[in-house]
């Protein structure tokens, strides 16, 4: 429980998440989702009016990216602020509203604010799994994403599947941003987007990994600017229905062609990322769900879930369908679902620093 009163601010690439954690316990949510006419700027005038006449003791940003450090939060003073500006190349697309949620709050609130680090989760990355095969003079590596709700989930699974918590665990969190965690011994251990959060297996507007003849072909069309664009917001599940939408749901409910190509073309690469942990790992022994299509998709697990009978797992129909905690059939390896909660987390964070 807070003993301060935490405002969490959780900007991501489609909304604007926040809570306020109440010593006596009591917590209050906040969600604002962006529209073309309707962006950071409005929400967070919309989270102040929200929030009233209360005042934080201290607030807790998630930041994308850390760069190269392995903090899992950090006072956002003078230095901190510069350092972070430095990084915003890292993750173009969140970078920036990060940094004007402390901008917004510091005209708003007399109080510390602190970064809490999505990459810093993923710090005991391995090197076989860190390392990029290009020239290690580029300094480059994978970071990772999504650490802080990663370490949320950590910290659930223990209750939920007692010693096998330790085993291998993989994790897929589903959102407009998608990523996947192999976890050994609530660690770690490799995970699928890379360098930046445009990496690993299709997004919203993210394509994922692609062959790096294909961007250096596209580098020759568009420049610098025009390529970010592209890469940040045109392509994933947007470019694979032909444009038809870049969310989930919205092809969920369409019977176009275009729009269920996209989402068995996503099914298929998050399922192949998960026989890829099984082979890395020599087995996985728990699945679990989490993120906005990962915990409210029941046909999207099905469509994972179906072709890995034969690493052990199968659904409960029914219990798919209503979304439950346990989604596996008794006889299967455990396959669950644990909602995101990066707020809690970045609450959690930020008091222990405080403290500290």
């Amino acid at each position: 429980m807070a003993l301060l009163n935490i405002l969490t601010i959780n900007s991501g690439s489609s909304s604007l998440k926040a809570s306020l954690f109440l010593p006596e316990g009591e917590r209050q949510n906040f969600h604002y989702e962006y529209r073309a006419d309707y962006q950071y700027a409005e929400a967070f005038n919309d989270l102040l009016k929200g929030l009233g006449k209360a005042q934080p003791d201290i607030i807790g940003h998630r930041f994308v990216h850390g760069g190269a450090i392995t903090d899992a939060a950090r006072l956002i003073d003078a230095d901190e602020r510069v350092r972070l500006e430095g990084i915003i190349h890292l993750a173009p697309l969140h970078m920036p509203s990060n940094l004007q949620g402390v901008d917004l709050c510091a005209t708003r609130f007399n109080c510390p604010q602190i970064a809490c680090f999505d990459t810093a989760f993923h710090a005991t990355l391995p090197e076989l799994a860190y390392r990029l095969p290009i020239p290690q003079s580029l300094e480059m590596r994978r970071y990772g994403f999504h650490g802080i709700n990663y370490s949320y989930i950590t910290r659930q699974l223990p209750n939920l599947l007692g010693a096998s918590a330790r085993a291998r665990v993989v994790v897929a969190h589903l959102g407009n941003g998608a990523s996947l965690c192999l976890l050994e011994n609530l660690r770690s251990v490799d995970t699928s987007m890379g360098y930046s959060p445009a990496g690993g297996i299709p997004m919203a507007t993210r394509s994922g990994d692609l062959d790096p003849g294909v961007m250096l072909a596209l580098a020759k069309h568009y420049d610098s600017a025009e390529l970010s664009t592209l890469v940040y917001e045109k392509m994933g599940l947007l470019a694979l229905s032909n444009g038809e939408s870049s969310d989930m749901s919205t092809l969920l409910k369409s019977n176009g062609k275009n729009a269920t190509f996209a989402v068995e073309y996503f099914a298929r690469q998050v399922r192949a990322a998960i026989g890829g942990y099984a082979a890395k790992s020599g087995g996985i022994d728990a699945l679990v769900f989490t993120g906005g299509i990962g915990e409210h998709s029941a046909h999207v697990r099905a469509l994972i879930c179906e072709p890995l009978g034969f690493l052990g797992f199968k659904l409960d129909e029914e219990a798919n369908q209503v979304h439950s905690t346990t989604l596996s059939t008794p006889e299967s390896k455990p396959v669950l679902v644990i909602h995101a909660d990066e707020e809690a987390e970045i609450a959690r964070l930020s008091e222990n620093l405080y403290a500290f």
